[in-house]
């Protein structure tokens, strides 16, 4: 979607004054913004009962961003040991992290189980056995099979890799039971930047329906059900945005609901990403060439590694140059310098005339942007910048260096001799 009216309105006139203290390229995110769609969220959905987002610490990675979630009460959703290490290094412990993993290592487990432990949510049956020390409590990734369709991103969720099938469910929480879990939760996560709020409300309905089935054979009640992130974000300026507040009145009925008939409901969780932060961060990079051949190029100074979803996945990210609007437009490409044909950030997008050293802002990279960088071709990752909401501005991750990128060159020799 197009950057947000109230962080155009800090950031644009002094997007002159930024760059020339940091240079470029940079991703900067808006504190102010990610915090008012936090808000937003938490009163949407407290109707539904006791609720907690927990941010999937994959869309941003940087302490600072945690420690703004971890301040709204948030907690995290992580999927390996180094996020595992964020989070706690902010200061979240015990419940306020879910582990979401999957080919989970023995190694993996007994980190997971330091500094206070955090919910295990386990992604298979056979997991059940592998975990050193069952905890107390324990949360299962539930995948339905043909019983539900995903969506055009995840995909059929009978040919994901993630989650425990329908018919192992029942056994996969008795096996628990045997191994001395007490206390449950279920999960599930079915879609991915999802616009079509009644698929999550169909999510909903189909965790509280497994819930009582689960109950009845193994009289285990949920402390909690987990319909997994997915929300989505409308990328392009045409495209409408999730009603946020129609699901929110929606699950939040079903939760009543279920109360009513049952006694007890559990809580409510959720794991968004790119719906927290994902509108509220953009990438600014200069104009540093023009070459002209079958087509316009516009070269500019950062590639994928800065943001690959343009080029892996054909995403579209809207482009604005600001103090450029007034010009003639054309229709051009906008690249970076890896050594890929595919390393474009725009492909036949209007734009106005541009010129070497004007900015440009690539917008919705607040959520797997920095994060999915790379350092194919020797490429190397850009700054992260935060705009607080006093209106200032710091770094919060500098740019990677040619000394980075060697540093895992420096290392003991270490050979196993040949077989004699």
């Amino acid at each position: 979607m197009p950057i947000t009216d109230s962080f155009k309105a800090r950031l644009y006139p002094q997007l002159e004054r930024i760059t020339s203290h940091f240079g470029t390229p940079f991703h900067i995110y808006d504190a102010s913004g990610i915090r008012a769609t936090g808000e937003q969220v938490k009163e949407t959905f407290s109707p539904a009962g006791t609720f907690r987002e927990y941010f999937a610490v994959k869309a941003l990675p940087n302490p600072a961003i945690l420690k703004l979630m971890h301040s709204m009460g948030f907690g995290f959703d992580c999927s390996s040991v180094p996020e595992l290490m964020l989070a706690r290094r902010i200061g979240a412990r015990g419940e306020e992290i879910m582990y979401t993993s999957n080919n989970t290592s023995q190694e993996d487990f007994l980190v997971a189980a330091d500094e206070g432990g955090c919910i295990l949510n386990l992604d298979d049956i056979s997991l059940v056995a592998k975990v050193p020390v069952m905890p107390e409590l324990i949360c299962f990734r539930y995948n339905p099979g043909n019983r539900r369709s995903g969506n055009a991103i995840i995909g059929k969720p009978e040919e994901a890799k993630y989650g425990v099938s329908h018919e192992q469910i029942v056994d996969a929480y008795r096996q628990a039971q045997q191994r001395g879990a007490r206390r449950f939760g279920l999960h599930t996560m079915l879609a991915s930047n999802e616009l079509d709020y009644s698929y999550m409300v169909q999510t909903a309905a189909m965790l509280l329906e497994m819930c009582r089935q689960l109950e009845l054979e193994l009289n285990i009640r949920m402390e909690f059900i987990n319909i997994g992130g997915g929300l989505g974000i409308p990328y392009t300026p045409e495209a409408r945005p999730l009603d946020l507040a129609a699901m929110g009145r929606e699950i939040s009925r079903l939760m009543q609901d279920f109360r009513a008939n049952y006694g007890y409901s559990p809580a409510l969780y959720m794991e968004s990403g790119r719906f927290m932060t994902g509108p509220h961060g953009v990438l600014v990079t200069r104009v540093i060439n023009r070459k002209e051949i079958y087509r316009t190029y516009v070269g500019v100074d950062s590639c994928m590694s800065s943001l690959m979803r343009p080029g892996m996945y054909g995403a579209y990210h809207h482009i604005e140059a600001p103090g450029a609007e007034d010009r003639a437009e054309e229709v051009v490409d906008v690249v970076g310098s890896l050594c890929e044909n595919n390393d474009k950030f725009a492909i036949q997008r209007t734009l106005p005339k541009l010129v070497e050293d004007d900015l440009l802002v690539i917008q919705d990279t607040g959520a797997h942007g920095q994060a999915m960088g790379f350092n194919y071709n020797g490429k190397l990752r850009p700054q992260e910048l935060l705009m607080r909401e006093d209106g200032s501005v710091e770094r919060i991750r500098r740019a990677e260096t040619i000394e980075d990128y060697f540093a895992t060159l420096h290392f003991e020799e270490n050979i196993l001799a040949a077989e004699k």
